[in-house]
């Protein structure tokens, strides 16, 4: 069998359609995108992996296939397909949670996390918000849901922030490291602000998530009331035996006096024993 048999037998049994024309496989992701395989050695084997609009015409003057790798073996291509299914699927998921095409979501406003382009947010409750991370999770589709309240010091702390450089910008008494300094210091008091975190759960099953994005944001108001503070301070830890610690030590001079005091009593016994056998040689002579 040729290398594209090979790994057109290998798709087929993870179910995934394939189709060779000359010397490139066809591996359709979605209506739009395609992962084209052009074998360039046949003996090693190799071929070169591309990404491109499906259903185009090779001679249209707008078809471009971008090459991203190189796989060298069936393990590498079938691999590869399941990255770029899975990717895409990632991608696709954020786009329905930043466009609200689910209509279960269609009162939320998401958008996305100015560092992490996986990560989306939206409002929920009174001063709460949902957090949706979306990756691929050993090699699975995942998201990760975490419903957290922010607090009433949030807006507070941004607007004393704000205050400050405010002020401080027209008296020009900051330099750039203080206010970098000042901006380090507000992140640090907002993670504060923001560490009553619930976590919904890690889901594979994406009409799942909406589901459960849709009680999150109907159940917001109520948790964000039982999601007080834990304060350690109001709560005694339990005395619990220390196995390897210091009760070991008192145990074992505990242990140690109570050799000892066995020792004695061994001790006298032995001296009654041989005052006995003195006497009893005594008497017999």
């Amino acid at each position: 069998m040729s290398f594209f048999e090979d790994i057109a037998a290998a798709l087929d049994n993870e179910g995934i359609e394939s189709r060779v024309h000359d010397d490139t496989m066809f591996v359709p992701i979605t209506s739009d995108l395609e992962i084209q395989f052009v074998e360039i050695d046949p003996h090693m084997p190799a071929a070169n992996v591309y990404i491109a609009a499906a259903d185009v015409d090779e001679d249209d003057e707008n078809f471009e296939a971008v090459l991203v790798s190189v796989v060298f073996s069936i393990e590498d291509a079938v691999a590869t397909v399941a990255r770029h299914v899975a990717t895409d699927q990632v991608v696709t998921v954020l786009r329905d949670l930043l466009e609200g095409t689910d209509e279960r979501i269609g009162d939320l406003e998401f958008y996305q996390d100015a560092v992490n382009a996986n990560l989306v947010r939206a409002e929920v409750g009174n001063n709460s918000e949902l957090q949706v991370l979306v990756e691929v999770i050993d090699g699975v589709p995942s998201a990760v849901v975490q419903f957290v309240a922010i607090g009433e010091s949030f807006e507070d702390l941004i607007d004393q922030a704000i205050d400050e450089l405010w002020e401080s910008d027209g008296d020009a008494q900051l330099t750039e490291e203080d206010r970098q300094r000042m901006f380090a210091d507000l992140t640090a008091e907002v993670e504060l602000a923001t560490d009553e975190v619930l976590d919904l759960g890690v889901f594979t099953d994406f009409d799942r998530l909406f589901d459960v994005i849709s009680l999150a944001a109907d159940q917001a108001e109520d948790w964000e009331e039982q999601l007080v503070p834990f304060d350690e301070d109001e709560f005694d830890e339990p005395d619990v035996y220390d196995i390897f610690g210091a009760d070991d030590a008192d145990d074992a001079d505990d242990l140690d006096d109570l050799d000892d005091d066995f020792d004695d009593d061994d001790d006298e016994e032995d001296d009654e024993d041989d005052d006995g056998d003195f006497d009893d040689d005594h008497d017999e002579a």
